[in-house]
């Protein structure tokens, strides 16, 4: 297992860039790089132990509970297997035992009046860059988000 981290400062609260990451509108819009090919939602019902599902259009993709939340500075999710586009779930399978228990964390520090995004996630080695590509452009797209609708004295004007 490999374990990568990403950093992004963003000038808004923690509060926003929360929303941002996980809104319904905005999640599919910056997790659009691990899958180009299908747009991503998140289903979970924000508690601890609970169901997380990362999923395509067609309902596949991973289950995962939520280890950790301190809502809005940090979740982290643990991921548990797979799931399929008619909701069967794979926890037991040897490919999925390979990674189960992986976790992927999101945690959010002020900064100097701006957020401080820190990411980790476990992966195997041969998704390494596309998890790479997912999230180098993917907090952009956050950080560009959040940041839009900041005011500057220009718009004011």
């Amino acid at each position: 297992m490999e374990t990568l981290s990403y950093e992004k400062v963003i000038d808004a609260s923690k509060q926003k860039v929360w929303d941002i990451l996980w809104g319904d509108e905005t999640y599919g819009e910056w997790t659009k790089f691990f899958n180009p090919a299908s747009q991503s939602q998140i289903k979970t019902d924000w508690k601890v132990g609970g169901k997380t599902y990362f999923v395509n259009m067609e309902g596949a993709g991973m289950v995962s509970t939520i280890d950790s939340l301190d809502e809005p500075k940090q979740v982290i999710f643990k991921h548990l297997g797979m799931v399929d586009k008619d909701g069967v779930e794979d926890t037991e399978s040897m490919e999925v035992k390979q990674w189960s228990g992986c976790y992927e964390k999101y945690i959010l520090i002020d900064f100097g009046g701006k957020t401080k995004l820190h990411t980790e996630v476990q992966i195997e080695k041969e998704w390494q860059d596309t998890i790479n590509t997912g999230f180098i452009k993917g907090l952009e797209i956050v950080k560009n988000l959040a940041e839009e609708n900041n005011y500057d004295l220009d718009s004011l004007f």
